[in-house]
């Protein structure tokens, strides 16, 4: 049987037609767009929140490092929700529990309130609305043929969201200040709420294809030791985990970076935009890329590209023209591994458990975004310098570039017990 047969064999939820593969598209790379683009300005956010609640940078820091925890931490278990209850009911809850969080962060002036707002509600809720479940369904509802290309574009919706969401913070923290501008962003996400419509579905008629004759379908619990159990997947979220170290390093520091460089904070805003304008571009070429060259090869070459550019950065003069420009070359790389990461998850292990076994490789990389987002504000306000980070960042880069060469993109027989 074909890849195409097998896409539309009885019993599968069928991909969307072509009149619907772009509102399929645009569902989830506007859910992701909103959610992803909070989330990655609340860095601008960081000092306000310092000097208002007087907690010190380390304080706030822990909180941004637990929320890049739970949104990983949540990912596997509204994965799992969403394979077998359905996409749209998780996506549903998550995106209210972004807005509920983000609109009462700037109420909380504990260490503890800071954590519950931002680290359990607005994260947890971007997880379940996040890139597993939307990568999941986009896989589910589009034909395998178009799948790269699909991913690519939800992945640059995440990036079109930082881009667009800057901009859009700092005017608001102009005009209304930072407390309200934080309040409105919350209202701002849900605009998501309709893609619930699009998205819905489950994968137990996928889950039902896996199940061989006489047997019976992959259970979570089998899916994930199986999968644990193959090398490939190991060294897949052992790299993803540096991708997290990086992308939440410079998400919650690089406005600390540019005022540590002495550069106005107006360029800190502009250099997320940045990040986000050029991730659009690396997202959808990485898109492009995928089933054309090795995935796992693909990888390695952006972790290494990301190794040699902050390498770059720290000798070169701290100027807003050099800012911009690390902006936009660390934008082509920051979340274009995504593409690759949940393509190789799907070839080795099909779509069926795909949002779940795809939430683990997504928590690893916030394993990776806890140490990254807590260690930036630990050895700065330590050391007064991101150095030592920086170092460390390109020392993991180099380690996740070589860690990818010997994945295995062949897909291993995952077999359920007989019944």
């Amino acid at each position: 049987m074909t890849d195409r047969a097998a896409s539309a064999a009885p019993g599968a939820t069928p991909p969307a037609a072509s009149h619907a593969i772009w509102l399929v598209l645009l569902a989830a790379a506007g859910t992701f767009a909103l959610t992803m683009g909070v989330r990655q300005t609340m860095g601008l956010f960081l000092s306000s929140l310092n000097t208002s609640t007087g907690l010190g940078l380390g304080s706030i820091s822990l909180a941004f490092a637990f929320g890049q925890l739970w949104w990983g931490l949540t990912q596997p278990f509204a994965g799992a929700v969403a394979d077998r209850i359905g996409t749209g009911r998780v996506i549903f809850i998550g995106v209210l529990l972004v807005a509920l969080g983000t609109f009462i962060t700037p109420l909380m002036t504990t260490t503890a309130g800071l954590i519950f707002a931002i680290g359990v509600l607005a994260a947890g809720g971007a997880g379940m609305a996040g890139p597993s479940v939307l990568m999941a369904a986009t896989t589910r509802l589009v034909p395998l043929h178009k799948r790269g290309l699909a991913t690519g574009v939800v992945n640059a919706g995440g990036s079109f969201g930082q881009f667009a969401m800057a901009p859009i913070a700092i005017g608001l923290m102009a005009t209304v200040g930072w407390a309200s501008a934080m309040q409105w962003l919350a209202v701002l996400i849900l605009v998501a709420l309709p893609a619930v419509f699009v998205l819905k579905g489950n994968s137990k008629a996928l889950a039902a294809q896996t199940a061989t004759k006489g047997g019976s379908p992959l259970t979570a619990r089998q899916a994930i030791s199986q999968a644990i159990g193959t090398p490939s997947y190991r060294y897949l979220s052992l790299g993803f985990l540096v991708c997290g170290f990086h992308v939440a390093f410079l998400a919650t520091h690089l406005p600390g970076v540019v005022a540590a460089c002495g550069l106005p904070p107006e360029i800190g805003g502009w250099a997320l935009a940045m990040i986000g304008l050029f991730n659009i571009v690396g997202s959808l070429l990485m898109g492009w890329a995928v089933g054309r060259w090795r995935m796992k090869s693909l990888l390695a070459l952006v972790y290494a590209a990301r190794g040699i550019a902050v390498l770059i950065f720290l000798l070169a003069p701290k100027t807003p023209a050099v800012m911009l420009i690390f902006a936009a070359v660390m934008g082509v790389t920051f979340l274009s591994t995504v593409p690759p990461t949940a393509g190789l998850v799907a070839k080795m292990f099909g779509p069926a458990n795909m949002a779940m076994l795809f939430g683990i490789v997504m928590l690893a990389h916030q394993i990776g975004g806890f140490l990254g987002a807590f260690l930036g504000g630990y050895v700065f306000q330590a050391t007064g310098s991101y150095d030592i980070v920086w170092y460390i960042d390109i020392a993991l880069a180099a380690g996740a570039a070589l860690v990818n060469l010997p994945i295995r993109e062949s897909r291993p027989a995952l077999m359920a017990k007989p019944a």
